[in-house]
C-alpha cells in the first residue's frame, strides 16, 4: 500500500492558505504590489469597487501574514508605503501562474460559460 502524498497537516497548511488568498480582494491587492511599492490612494486607485474600511482590513491581515511590510516615509505615520515582504515575493510565481492560467482560460468556450455563470 501506497503512502498519501499529503499529509493531513500540509493538507490543513494548504487549504488554509487557499482560504487567505481567496478572500475578497486579496489577490488583487497582491497583484497591485508585484510591481513594486504603492501608497495607499495608488492600492485604492487600482482596485476598482473596494471601501477605504475593506482595504484597510485587508492591508493589515497581509501585514500581520507577512505578505506585505508597511513604509513609513520620513517618519511620518500618515504617509506609507506598502511592498511585498520576502513573503510575498515568493508569491510572485503564484500570481504570475494563475494569469498566465487566466490567459490561456479565456480563449475557451468553456472558462467563458464558467465565468459568466459565477457573476
Amino acid at each position: 500500500m501506497t503512502q498519501p502524498i499529503y499529509s493531513e497537516q500540509v493538507c490543513q497548511n494548504y487549504h488554509q492558505a487557499i482560504e487567505f488568498i481567496g478572500k475578497k480582494w486579496i489577490g488583487a491587492i497582491l497583484y497591485s504590489l508585484v510591481d513594486g511599492p504603492l501608497r495607499y490612494n495608488e492600492i485604492h486607485a487600482r482596485i476598482e469597487g473596494i471601501s477605504d474600511r475593506l482595504l484597510t482590513q485587508r492591508l493589515n491581515e497581509l501585514v500581520d501574514a507577512d505578505m506585505i511590510e508597511k513604509e513609513y516615509i520620513n517618519d511620518s505615520v500618515k504617509k506609507t508605503k506598502y511592498r511585498l515582504t520576502e513573503n510575498g515575493q515568493a508569491f510572485k510565481e503564484v500570481i504570475h501562474s494563475i494569469q498566465k492560467w487566466v490567459n490561456t482560460c479565456q480563449k475557451t468556450k468553456q472558462c467563458k460559460e464558467t465565468t459568466a455563470s459565477n457573476r
